[in-house]
């Protein structure tokens, strides 16, 4: 670790040296010294000493940070964390979760999980030079490393809870937005985003929660469930029925809850993996909302889910790509060390082939991922949702299979080590029994393919049904008889 960021601090001092105190222009290739793991391909690129038009010195100083961070603090205590998750032990993962915030808040990393800009108004961490979603990026890299259910604990809820709140704030009520930002990006308070429903979750037009309008207040029915953060939070961004029965996509609204409120009740779910990101079943019984917690605007709710959509799904594909590449570190060191028939597993060419494949859609994947990315830097939150809605779609279908293939093969090179929940193969176990909430949540892999159909219009007409002809003439039948009665 120590040798890593001496070659860190090393090259952000070149590096700077050579723009001189500025964040070199978009196009110039920097090349950064060797950081992190010495396995090959267990990084992604631009850490193994190759030329990039992305990232420059400031970068390079955030990805430093984060690391020191993240190993100092993080890892090791994240298998006694995911234990106690497993465990239902809720007061000492709640404390954990509690703590992390605090200090993630203190390192200055909370607001990097929310979107660009730097939400600097709301908060006095310092903000890295040139911010952009590269830097965010890197958080969602580095955070990823330990696994998908650190990750959502850690920065899932704000990550999806607050940028409806950010984007569109809470005109009837500014200082309660004020209190609800500064709090979170503290490390004070927990924020989550309540959108599926035990009946709808991708047909977000079909939520059956209810706002009904009482007056001076909104009165809350209905239940969210598989909701991030839900048993920890705070506070609870949620998309509501405003409008009347079937009026679909145009009677959604979201509004800002608070745990204080009477009515809320959180249960935890018992899940297949993340389980330290508290996946929650919450219950709003007869909850009263002042109308004045309205997010954006009235029966505006379905614009604003969709606008936060694309940055769910990319944080989604980020956290994917790492813990796939997790699975290329993790095997090949494995394999180097690991002695079968008289020889070193990865002399094997079988093993050589498996670990190369993996590592080959991963760097695809990276190359994928980082070119959204760019795209998104030189694009209004407008354009993108505009122009990207369909590329990211793919992207996220495309991390969440690379990330299955290579946690599917990984366990094949670990053998029983990876099917071990502790040792050398807890990393590849924990990622293994995780990936599925990356082919699911945030658009299942059919949805995204749906998703990105419409979007590039693949259809361009459609071919006539021959039953349409015989309709119209039984509707035409129909009027003339009714203009003869």
């Amino acid at each position: 670790l120590v040798h890593c960021l001496l070659h860190a601090r090393d090259t952000t001092m070149q590096v700077e040296s050579s723009f001189a105190g500025k964040a070199p222009a978009r196009g110039v290739e920097v090349s950064t010294a060797p950081f992190g793991s010495d396995v090959p391909l267990g990084e992604p690129s631009w850490y193994q000493n190759l030329n990039t038009p992305y990232y420059n010195a400031s970068h390079i100083a955030w990805r430093a940070k984060l690391r020191d961070f993240f190993e100092k603090e993080v890892e090791p205590i994240v298998d006694d964390w995911d234990r106690k998750a497993s465990q239902n032990d809720h007061a000492a993962c709640g404390e954990y979760i509690k703590t992390m915030y605090k200090k993630s808040a203190a390192y200055g990393i909370l607001p990097a999980c929310v979107g660009k800009p730097w939400p600097r108004q709301y908060t006095s961490a310092p903000e890295p030079a040139g911010y952009d979603y590269f830097h965010e990026l890197i958080n969602v890299d580095e955070g990823s490393r330990c696994g998908g259910g650190i990750a959502w604990a850690m920065m899932g809820g704000l990550g999806i809870g607050m940028p409806p709140v950010l984007n569109f704030g809470i005109p009837g009520n500014p200082a309660l937005q004020e209190r609800v930002v500064r709090e979170c990006l503290a490390g004070e308070k927990i924020i989550c985003l309540c959108i599926t429903e035990p009946g709808a979750g991708s047909d977000v037009s079909n939520l059956q929660c209810t706002a009904r309008d009482a007056g001076d207040h909104f009165v809350v029915d209905g239940n969210k469930k598989w909701i991030t953060n839900g048993i920890y939070a705070d506070y609870f961004t949620v998309a509501v029925r405003t409008g009347p029965p079937g009026s679909a996509h145009k009677g959604l609204s979201m509004l800002l809850l608070e745990k204080s409120m009477p009515g809320i009740t959180v249960t935890k779910m018992d899940c297949m993996g993340v389980w330290p990101s508290g996946t929650t079943y919450i219950e709003f019984d007869g909850v009263k909302v002042p109308k004045a917690n309205v997010v954006g605007k009235l029966n505006e709710g379905f614009k604003q889910v969709m606008y936060n959509f694309n940055h769910e799904r990319w944080l989604l594909a980020g956290q994917a790509a790492r813990m796939a590449r997790t699975c290329v570190e993790e095997s090949l060191a494995f394999a180097r060390s690991r002695r079968t028939f008289g020889k070193f597993l990865i002399e094997h060419q079988a093993i050589q082939h498996k670990i190369g494949e993996m590592a080959r859609q991963c760097e695809g994947l990276q190359a994928w991922l980082e070119n959204v990315t760019f795209q998104m830097n030189t694009m209004s939150k407008e354009e993108q949702n505009r122009k990207l809605g369909g590329h990211i779609a793919l992207l996220k279908l495309s991390s969440s299979r690379v990330a299955e293939f290579c946690a599917s093969s990984a366990m094949q090179v670990l053998g029983g080590a990876g099917y071990t929940r502790t040792g050398k193969g807890a990393k590849v176990e924990r990622i293994y029994r995780e990936v599925k909430a990356y082919a699911i949540p945030g658009g299942s892999e059919e949805i995204m393919l749906n998703l990105a159909a419409g979007q590039f219009g693949f259809v361009q007409r459609r071919a006539p049904d021959p039953r349409d002809k015989k309709i119209k003439q039984l509707v035409d039948e129909l009027k003339r008889i009714k203009s003869k009665m």
